[in-house]
């Protein structure tokens, strides 16, 4: 791994360490805030390792759509939407509903 990528991968952790509970983001929004609006997919690249790291709550990053694409990297089925069902978020089809109620914007909250 390039170092510049790992300096993004621990940006990307900082962030997603601060998704209060009962909130999710994007891999998009977490890659505007940090000033690489284009770079949604490397945020999905960081998270896929982001699972097993205990001060990463990697179940609160989803797509744009609130679409859970990373819950394979979670051991388990289900896993992802089972943490997300516990903080109150509901899952259906792998999507989160009312997505806007439970969306947090980094580049809003953290300035």
């Amino acid at each position: 791994m390039k170092p510049e990528n790992k300096n993004f991968f621990q940006k990307v952790y900082e962030v997603a360490e601060k998704i209060p509970y009962g909130r999710v983001t994007s891999y998009g929004a977490i890659a505007k805030y940090l000033g690489a609006a284009r770079s949604a997919r490397m945020v999905g690249w960081a998270m896929n390792g982001a699972g097993s790291m205990e001060n990463v709550p990697a179940h609160r990053v989803v797509n744009k759509a609130g679409l859970l694409t990373g819950k394979h990297h979670f051991e388990g089925t289900n896993l992802m939407q089972q943490l997300l069902e516990s903080e109150g978020i509901v899952v259906v089809e792998n999507q989160i509903q009312n997505l806007d109620q439970h969306f947090w914007d980094p580049y809003k909250e953290l300035g």
